[in-house]
């Protein structure tokens, strides 16, 4: 996820920041260093929402308990037995944000990858549905995992796929055009300063490598499978790049691929919106994906779980519990599962097997 996140179905907000000045130290090279668990909840802002949001300040509300069912998920599961003509089992991922150590223990208690860390699910299928870096300490290693898994579950028969989220178009973009201002629509905006205010990390832009760039270009938005339509954003934005799963994916890539600063600044301020299928009108929004792009549930990513219960307040809260998250949601009219447990401010990194059993 990206901070800054709008409300209601399709109401941006932001408070853009004027002056963007980058630090030194990301111009530097060094050592990695390890960054500990940041439990980076933020604070809120209570100014209304201009039109032309622009994600460039640091702000993610808290909103009320709504019409949403926390499923219960047995830790120990492993992957269902494999029929012998069909597809394995079906996994998604939610948001992993660096956390290495974090995705591998979860990995492994669903009898995906073996303590060496390699594939052992055989013809499993397995998503993820995006924000692989920023915030926590090693988001590259995270990235080096997903390839490595994609070629070791293809050889067994199985699969491992990856979505695009909005914070791998964000260090693209800090990556590709740095500080040139963008037109973000409400002042003066740069990849870089998004960046660096939304977790980026020194540690993965040193590592970050021209063969990772490409792999992350290349990422699917969107996609269908076995019913459930997979996205990384809780947004009707979708919509807007396409009127079927091959037209968005498309045009995300032709976007990409023009390499036009504004353009790609324009897709991450697209891709950066959510709780479009919160509340009053939320199952109307999901509805007009699935119409438009097949299947019966959507399941998501970017807006975490905690803040969809209202259970979080702000970095300034003396509870450093952590919020308590058990697995996926189930919200707008059943349509819609949130799959981001909220690993930065101490949540759970979700793997689950689909269907859901609810």
């Amino acid at each position: 996820m990206t901070q800054g996140a709008g409300q209601g179905p399709e109401v941006e907000r932001t408070a853009t920041l004027r002056d963007f000045r980058v630090p030194a130290y990301v111009h530097e090279t060094g050592p990695y260093g390890h960054s500990t668990h940041p439990g980076d909840v933020v604070p809120l802002l209570d100014e209304a929402y201009p039109e032309g949001y622009t994600p460039t300040e640091r702000d993610l509300p808290v909103i009320n308990r709504g019409d949403t069912v926390q499923v219960q998920v047995d830790a120990s599961a492993l992957p269902a037995p494999q029929s012998a003509g069909g597809p394995g089992p079906l996994f998604v991922v939610g948001d992993v944000h660096g956390y290495l150590d974090e995705l591998v223990a979860a990995l492994q208690e669903k009898g995906l990858i073996d303590s060496a860390g390699n594939w052992c699910a055989g013809t499993a299928r397995l998503w993820f549905l995006g924000d692989f870096t920023d915030r926590g300490p090693d988001g590259i290693g995270v990235i080096d995992l997903v390839m490595r898994l994609s070629a070791e579950a293809a050889a067994a028969g199985g699969y491992c796929k990856a979505l695009m989220g909005n914070h791998e178009l964000l260090l693209i973009g800090a990556k590709r055009f740095g500080d040139t201002p963008v037109n973000s629509g409400a002042g003066t905006a740069t990849f870089q300063a998004a960046w660096l205010l939304n977790g980026g990390q020194k540690t993965d832009m040193d590592r970050l490598q021209d063969h990772h760039l490409q792999w992350m270009a290349r990422l699917d938005a969107m996609e269908e499978v076995d019913g459930h339509l997979l996205v990384h954003s809780d947004t009707t934005a979708y919509l807007d790049y396409g009127d079927s799963i091959e037209a968005v994916n498309d045009t995300v890539r032709e976007t990409l691929t023009r390499n036009d600063a504004d353009e790609v600044w324009d897709l991450f301020r697209k891709f950066t919106k959510r709780f479009s299928f919160r509340d009053e009108g939320g199952a109307d929004h999901v509805r007009s994906l699935l119409d438009t792009y097949g299947g019966t549930r959507i399941v998501h990513g970017h807006s975490p779980i905690p803040y969809l219960l209202g259970e979080v307040g702000s970095e300034e809260s003396d509870d450093d519990s952590g919020p308590l998250v058990e697995g996926p949601h189930v919200y707008a009219d059943g349509l819609a599962i949130a799959m981001d447990g909220g690993v930065t401010m101490a949540g759970k990194l979700l793997v689950q097997q689909l269907p859901l059993d609810i």
